[in-house]
Order: C-alpha cells, then sequence, then structure tokens
C-alpha cells in the first residue's frame, strides 16, 4: 500500500471516530497546534480533537496501528515547544491529539481531592474548587493563560506556590506502548471502574462509580516533601527541576511520552485572610538575607514570593500592558481567546504580503501604547528608587510574622517595603505574571534592532548565595537586553536575553549552561525541556521506560526522533 493511501485510510478512520469537523487537515487551519507559543514548529499529518475518553482511546489505536508518531496536546501554552512538532528529521508522521474539548473535572473526597480530565484547566479547577473553600496546587501564573491541569502534572510545572511544590502525582489513568508495539491501558487512579479499557474509560467519564470504589492508597497525589525540602536552606541541590528522579513517575514529568487520560489530585484549603507585601532594594544580598530567614526561621511560610528586576519591571510595563489589562477587565477565562485571536491574525497576515512577521503583537502594542498608565503610583515610586522587586503573599497568621519581620527588618538594611491595598497586590501579582511574555514581545517589535532572543529557566542550589546573575565581560558584551524575574524562595529564575545582531545563539548558550553547571544549578526547572533543553541521563531512561517503541513525542529533550530510538 502506498503512503498516501496508508495516510487517506488513518484520515478516514480517525473522521469515523471524532466526525469529519474534529479532523483538521488543511495546512492553514493546522498551524494553530503545529506552531508553538514562544517555540518550535513543524509539519502534522492531521490534527484530530476527540470529546470523550473512549474517543481518545479508539483515536489511539488506530493511529499506533498507523505507525504514526502521537503529539499528545492541550492548551499548546507550554515555553520550550515541548506540545508541537519540531523541524525535520522523523521517520514517520507525526498526529496531533488535541484534548480540549475532554475537559471534565469530578470532585472526590468532599473536594479535598479531583480527577482532571485530559483537557480540563487550571482556571476551570480554580472555579469548581471556590465553593468549597479549596484551591488547586497552582491559582496563579499558568492558570492565567489557561494551561491544562494535566499539561502540568505531565511537566512538572509550577511551584510559585511555596507551600505547595510542583504539580506531582502517583494516580493517574493513562495508555502507553509496549515493546512489542502494543497500546495498553494501566489504571492507576485507585478506583474500580471495571476490566476492559472501554469499560473503564466509559465509566470514568460517566463517573459510575461511588466513594466505595475509591481505594484508601499510600500513593502520593501532590509532593508532601516541598515545604520541608524548600526549607533546607543549606542544601547544595535544587529544591526543584524537571530531571529530579524523586518527582519522575508514570504521568508525572512523562512530557508526552504517555497519553495520559487524567490524573488525581490533591486541593488545598483556601487560606482565611491574606496580605501581599511589596519589598524593593537596590542590593540583592539584602533579599538573600530575607530569604534565608523567612525559610529557616519562620513558623509560617508565604504562599508565594516573585522576584523582578527593574528592568524587567519597565519591559512588562511597556510590552505586556495588553495582557495585563485584559485579564484584569476580562478575566484569565478569556486569555486562551486573546491567544488564539492573536495566532490567527498572524496566520492571516502571512498571507497579505504588505503585512509584517509577527502583525498581532505590533498591533496590540500599538493599541495599548495610546492606554493609560496601568500600575498603581507606589509601585512605580519603588521602581524609581530600587533596582530589585519582591512581592511576597502571606496568609493567616503569617501576616503578621512577616510584618513585624519586615518593620524590623529594614531599620538596619538597604531598601523598605509597604503592605499593598487588595487592589495593589492583585495588580503586583498581575504584573510580575505578565513578565513571562515581555521578552517574546520586546523581541518582536525590536526583531530588525537586535539578534535572536534566549530564555533559560534555571534551578540554583537552596545554599546559593547570590542570587543576582554577574556574567564574565565576553559574555556580557554579546548581550543587549537581559530581563530577570522569577521565584526567589526555591531559586527558580527566568533569565531572558535579547542578543545583538550577529551573536551565535547557540555558542552563546554552552557558555551559559557551563556557568549554571559550575553553580550547581539545574535547568530547566520547571517548563521541562521540549526541544529547547538536552534531556539528562534521569529524564532520558524514564522517557524510555515510559514509552519504548519511541511513538509518543519523539525528539523531545533533543533524543532520537526515530522509532526505538534508533
Amino acid at each position: 500500500m502506498k503512503y498516501s493511501d496508508t495516510k487517506n485510510t488513518l484520515i478516514q478512520k480517525l473522521k469515523s471516530i471524532v466526525g469529519n469537523s474534529y479532523v483538521i487537515t488543511s495546512e492553514w487551519a493546522k498551524k494553530a497546534y503545529s506552531k508553538g507559543w514562544r517555540y518550535g514548529s513543524g509539519n502534522a499529518l492531521a490534527v484530530v480533537k476527540p470529546i470523550t475518553l473512549i474517543e481518545l482511546w479508539r483515536v489511539l489505536d488506530v493511529s499506533i496501528k498507523a505507525d504514526v508518531i502521537i503529539i499528545m496536546q492541550a492548551a499548546n501554552t507550554g515555553l520550550t515547544g515541548g506540545s508541537t512538532p519540531n523541524g525535520i528529521g522523523y521517520d514517520r508522521a507525526i498526529l496531533i491529539i488535541s484534548t480540549l474539548r475532554i475537559n471534565d473535572i469530578h470532585i472526590i473526597n468532599h473536594g479535598e481531592q479531583i480527577i482532571g480530565f485530559a483537557g480540563s484547566t487550571l482556571f476551570g479547577l480554580e472555579k469548581k474548587l471556590a465553593k468549597y473553600g479549596r484551591e488547586p496546587h497552582s491559582v496563579i501564573g499558568s492558570s492565567c493563560i489557561g494551561a491544562s491541569i494535566v499539561g502540568g502534572v505531565c511537566n512538572n510545572s509550577g511551584g510559585a506556590l511555596v507551600k505547595r511544590g510542583p504539580a506531582y502525582t502517583e494516580l493517574s489513568i493513562y495508555a502507553n506502548i509496549n515493546d512489542e508495539g502494543n497500546l495498553q491501558l494501566v489504571n492507576e487512579l485507585g478506583i474500580e471502574l471495571g476490566e476492559t479499557a472501554e469499560e473503564i474509560l466509559f465509566n470514568l467519564q460517566n463517573k459510575n462509580y461511588t466513594d466505595n470504589d475509591i481505594k484508601a492508597t499510600d500513593k502520593l497525589a501532590s509532593d508532601n516533601e516541598y515545604q520541608k525540602r524548600v526549607r533546607d536552606i543549606n542544601s547544595k541541590i535544587p529544591a526543584r527541576f524537571n530531571a529530579d528522579s524523586r518527582r519522575l513517575h508514570a504521568a508525572s514529568g512523562c512530557a508526552g511520552k504517555i497519553a495520559v487520560f487524567a490524573v488525581r489530585l490533591d486541593t488545598f484549603k483556601a487560606p482565611e485572610s491574606h496580605q501581599v507585601f511589596y519589598l524593593g532594594t537596590n542590593k540583592s544580598e539584602v533579599f538573600t538575607k530575607i530569604r534565608r530567614d523567612i525559610l529557616s526561621k519562620f513558623t509560617n511560610l508565604p504562599i508565594s514570593g516573585e522576584y523582578l528586576h527593574r528592568d524587567c519591571y519597565d519591559a512588562t510595563k511597556k510590552y505586556c500592558k495588553d495582557t495585563f489589562i485584559v485579564i484584569e477587565k476580562l478575566g484569565p477565562s478569556f486569555v486562551p481567546k486573546l491567544f488564539e485571536l492573536k495566532r490567527n491574525i498572524d496566520l492571516m497576515a502571512q498571507k497579505i504580503k504588505f503585512l509584517p512577521d509577527k502583525f498581532s503583537d505590533k498591533l496590540l502594542q500599538f493599541l495599548s501604547s495610546i492606554l493609560p498608565n496601568h500600575l498603581p503610583e507606589r509601585m512605580d515610586e519603588y521602581r524609581n528608587k530600587y533596582e530589585h522587586h519582591w512581592i511576597i503573599e502571606m496568609s493567616d497568621s503569617g501576616v503578621e510574622e512577616a510584618k513585624n519581620y519586615f518593620a524590623d527588618f529594614f531599620k538596619n538594611n538597604d531598601g523598605d517595603f509597604f503592605e499593598c491595598t487588595k487592589k495593589e497586590g492583585k495588580k503586583a501579582l498581575l504584573h510580575r505574571f505578565a513578565a513571562g511574555g515581555a521578552i517574546g514581545r520586546y523581541h518582536a517589535i525590536h526583531e530588525n534592532e537586535y539578534g535572536n532572543m534566549m530564555s533559560m529557566d534555571v534551578a540554583f542550589p537552596r545554599n546559593e548565595i547570590n542570587c543576582f546573575e554577574n556574567l564574565p565581560p565576553e559574555i556580557d558584551d554579546k548581550i543587549e537586553i537581559k530581563l530577570y524575574y522569577g521565584h526567589l524562595f526555591c531559586h527558580v529564575l527566568h533569565q531572558n536575553y535579547i542578543l545583538k545582531k550577529g551573536v551565535d545563539a547557540e555558542k552563546l548558550k554552552k557558555k551559559l549552561l557551563a556557568i549554571f553547571d559550575d553553580r550547581g544549578a539545574e535547568y530547566p526547572a520547571e517548563h521541562n525541556v521540549g526541544h529547547e533543553y538536552m534531556a539528562k541521563p534521569s529524564l532520558i531512561k524514564f522517557y524510555k521506560e515510559l514509552d519504548p517503541t519511541n511513538s509518543f513525542n519523539s525528539g523531545i529533550g533533543q533524543t532520537s526522533k526515530k522509532k526505538y530510538w534508533n
């Protein structure tokens, strides 16, 4: 049989499973799925969008029998290209399975746990848990861009919340391909759902189970060691990073090397009260002292602690104003729609020759430039006074503990703090989490002036004293723009660079990574390897155990794109 016949046969089978409207084959329509939000793109045979777990199982079955590479994709909001094809070199056609229509969330154990289906989102979970007075593992950052629950687990994402750590569970239901190339369903949810694959998936989809079917288990549904781990300020090992073998288990950290149908996760009691503190200093060692004091001496850990350098403050204020205003005025649920609109505008602009590349960014930047200042006056005053900014949120009895500490600390140390009003606190946190888009917009607007863009996601050792980067001249002289932000309590920093024209990005990246290696850092910290980072041995070993035929997300972590890892 000719390849074209095989391809057409598979597409017809897919259409018979999910319906003609949910198998996308046109080149123009596929680009929204085959091009990453920030990084990576490639060709795909088709995009298929099942709506039930059984449809997903049947799609997998016919696709594996057709010997194609499968890329599982939810919101496609990853920063390292890990949910799209990447370039050339594949030995099989690629099928993208979009799971966003499979978005059910089951609340179990009186709200203390949930089951999130393949396409369910953090924002949707946050809304569902509100009436229980509980929260998901992550309520800031990724939830603002429509990220999926399962995607977070698969990438060990999150960890901005100091008490909770990154997404982790040992309770999931997934499909993998065994050594013989056969599809098999693995039910590790800890719920009795039946015997056959379709029976199990039908019962889960329709919640055909009772409390008695939910079995007591010692398996974890969150990282129960994280608080102790982050408090160990003298450890030379970073608090969290993607290649940490202690938190690689089935769905957790799998990076798409299996097809995850659903995950079971713990939820967390929402605080009764909270307070955001805004700190500023011109000496980075001041923040190091505060970090070590809070983690080692405080009775109450913070909710979060988000760092922002002055240059990043400025870039975010100017280049992420539209994102900030959309979230503030329309809510985070609108942001995925904004991203979809941007993608469509850029795709249409490619067909109109006189329109520039990245037209949506340039259009939105023009529109946002005529809008008034959106940041509180006190934040802007601190921007003028201080180079380093830290937004620390405390809850319940921790509020008074922090207030007394800061008031005493800044009597004898450089810098100051203020207690945010409720409005200021929301704006401060939103400004920090809008910062993730600053480097991309900055580069899009100034792409003809500068060289390449690089984004580094780095976890530094817990005993690291010098948290602020000081690059040697031979590297620093090649960089035009540096934007720093991150999660300071766990020493995860996002260090973004725009290079000068003519600089070899790959060579410079190797030099930067060598510096991180010398400092005992791990990378990536929370964005996973995607196609941007080389997977370390612990990850490669894990990937091969999950996917011996290399049929899911082939090439991830710059590994082989060939069948059986050849």
